[in-house]
């Protein structure tokens, strides 16, 4: 069911991790996000109680199999994007994260808004946009 303010279909990305407590801590540190779930296979990473993002562990094959190839290099082909209320105040937490910086601070010309492009500890491409001014 949804209402006017929410679609009726919500994103809740996975991505294949090698160590999930520890990219829980970078991803809750990054975020200001909040374990939902916990644990050495499996995180849901949540921001104002909603869920942003899923952790699994590459190897645990739980009862679907592996999320990904162990065997192949993780992270290859995707950006894991958010969209940020208080950009500056998320630019600061990977300042002081110490995240791996791709790109800058910068304006996006064609979104007419700032991003930072980083690399989380896995390889995925991580994108920190600023909200959209009305």
């Amino acid at each position: 069911m949804s209402t006017l303010n929410s679609p009726s279909v919500r994103p809740q990305p996975m991505i294949a991790v090698e160590d999930v407590p520890a990219s829980s801590a970078w991803y809750q540190a990054l975020l200001g996000a909040e374990s939902g779930h916990g644990g050495r296979a499996y995180e849901q990473l949540l921001v104002d109680g909603v869920m942003v993002l899923q952790l699994h562990l590459v190897e645990e094959e739980h009862h679907h199999g592996t999320i990904g190839d162990p065997a192949l290099p993780l992270g290859n082909g995707v950006a894991v994007w958010f969209e940020a209320d208080d950009f500056d105040a998320a630019v600061e937490r990977s300042r002081e994260l110490g995240a791996r910086v791709v790109t800058d601070v910068h304006l996006n010309p064609n979104a007419g808004h700032r991003e930072l492009w980083l690399r989380d500890l896995d390889g995925y491409l991580v994108v920190l946009a600023e909200a959209d001014r009305d």
